[in-house]
């Protein structure tokens, strides 16, 4: 008979342990759940910062594009306004000169 007890009691400690484990489960089961759909936040959230970036990143290239763009013309206003204050700087050498022959027949 002691043995029919013995048994009795290490199936009782087992079905103590299947309720454990069952309700380990159960948790695992939730926090699971729990972290997939952490993992799926997290996800949507990095591809939110990717797409902006990469807008960020377009923005830029045009801003460079418009930039070297800006260089050009202002190199090229540059070119103009020296050759218009050479142009300038010679007439007011002639008028000089002219200014000077009056003084110099008067």
């Amino acid at each position: 008979m002691a043995s029919l007890e013995d048994l009795e009691a290490r199936v009782t400690a087992l079905e103590e342990q299947m309720q454990h484990t069952r309700r380990d489960a159960a948790a695992a089961r939730v926090l699971a759940g729990t972290a997939d759909r952490d993992v799926s936040e997290f996800k949507q959230t990095l591809n939110g910062h990717t797409k902006v970036l990469n807008a960020v990143r377009e923005t830029q290239v045009e801003h460079g594009r418009d930039i070297a763009g800006l260089k050009t013309e202002v190199s090229s206003l540059r070119a103009e306004m020296q050759s218009g204050f050479t142009t300038v700087n010679i007439g007011m050498e002639r008028m000089a000169q002219l200014l000077q022959q009056v003084i110099d027949k008067g």
